[in-house]
């Protein structure tokens, strides 16, 4: 059992003016679309995320994938690319979806949580806003009557649904729905009405991108601290990895992968903060690929998600728990060799060392333990 998310992006966007397809316009410094796969990775009910796409932009994409990510080549409509991406998932463990448009880049994890727990109760779920405004009929620039808004919403996504009905209902359908809703209606399918949002716009219109950048800016600080701790054993050998520098010692330190402890509890501390799990969620120590690795590998994997959900590095913190060897002389060279890694700014790394006065496994020189505190900011 699992929940796909499904981004719709395979359109080329010309109400949105000059400039190319809206999708991969720049938004507040990075591509529309890694503001709407930002929203949906950081809600970790979502196991997987299917971006649909035009055959020309697979190119464009493939900087945004990730393990989690994959691409399927879009249809000459949108219902025809979502019934592709559904195809797709076809004979998977797939038991849900949600199906949202790519140009609607300000969605809350709210309105997507509402959406998931509807679903729990109704085949069909979808965020709507209620119409507050007074409708107006028109014609030829002048208003010809007037229609009541009782009852009427205005219509966002994502849309949810249980996997096998809504692959159903677009097998069924002639094609031309404006929405999966209406699919959904068309094959009989109840959908619960959840609460959207104001801010979750679909940029349409070249004014539109101008009021994303407003609503961005006016957003509060996203602030995320993670913390990481590790730990690696003593053994026979002439030298040691910590945080990146190799170091002569009377003794070895026995991991899977190098045993770089210190590298080991910053990567956890990063992925902590986005709530990624450990390494060994990435990299499975049962998987022989990873014997011996070095340990830049699994902070460097670590610290490109971080850039990819937008977030910086504003300060990481590495204490290393030893008798010896002696850290002082190496210090520096660790905090820039990580700074190197994770290719941040000068500065924001510290590495310090303490001992813990001959008590315990550390005191008694069995081994080695790290700590590492890792802030991240998106503004």
């Amino acid at each position: 059992m699992s929940t796909v998310a499904i981004i719709t992006a395979a359109g080329r966007g010309i109400r949105a003016g000059d400039g190319g397809p809206k999708q991969w316009r720049a938004l507040a410094g990075r591509p529309l679309l890694a503001h709407t796969l930002e929203a949906f990775r950081a809600i970790p009910e979502i196991d997987r995320l299917i971006l649909v796409v035009h055959p020309e932009d697979a190119a464009l994409a493939a900087p945004l994938l990730d393990a989690r990510t994959t691409t399927v080549i879009g249809g000459a409509s949108r219902d025809a690319s979502v019934r592709a991406a559904l195809e797709a998932l076809e004979g998977s463990d797939a038991t849900r979806v949600l199906i949202h448009d790519g140009a609607r880049p300000l969605v809350s994890a709210a309105v997507i949580r509402r959406v998931l727990a509807a679903l729990d109760g109704a085949p069909g779920a979808a965020p709507a806003v209620p119409v507050s405004d007074a409708l107006w009929r028109g014609e030829a620039g002048r208003v010809t009557g007037l229609a009541p808004r009782d009852g009427l919403f205005r219509a966002q996504t994502p849309q949810g649904f249980h996997f096998p009905a809504i692959l159903h209902a677009h097998r069924a359908h002639p094609g031309g729905a404006a929405d999966d809703v209406e699919v959904a209606l068309a094959a009989g399918l109840d959908v619960a009405i959840t609460e959207g949002e104001e801010d979750n716009i679909k940029l349409t219109w070249p004014g539109d991108f101008a009021r994303a950048e407003r609503i961005l800016r006016g957003r509060a600080m996203d602030i995320r601290i993670g913390n990481g701790f590790d730990v690696h054993a003593f053994a026979p050998g002439d030298h040691l990895w910590l945080c990146g520098v190799k170091i002569p010692h009377d003794k070895t330190l026995l991991g899977h992968s190098d045993a770089d402890v210190g590298m080991h509890a910053l990567t956890d501390a990063i992925y902590g903060a986005l709530a990624e799990g450990d390494i060994g969620r990435h990299f499975p120590p049962s998987d022989p690929q990873w014997k011996g690795a070095a340990s830049d590998i699994f902070l460097a994997h670590a610290a490109g998600l971080m850039r990819g959900r937008g977030y910086r590095l504003a300060n990481a913190d590495v204490t290393l728990l030893c008798e010896r060897p002696k850290i002082g002389p190496h210090a520096i060279e660790m905090q820039r060799k990580l700074e190197e890694i994770m290719e941040v700014e000068m500065g924001s790394v510290s590495v310090k060392a303490t001992t813990t006065e001959r008590l315990g496994f550390t005191g008694r020189e069995e081994g080695i333990a790290a700590l590492a505190t890792a802030t991240l900011v998106r503004a």
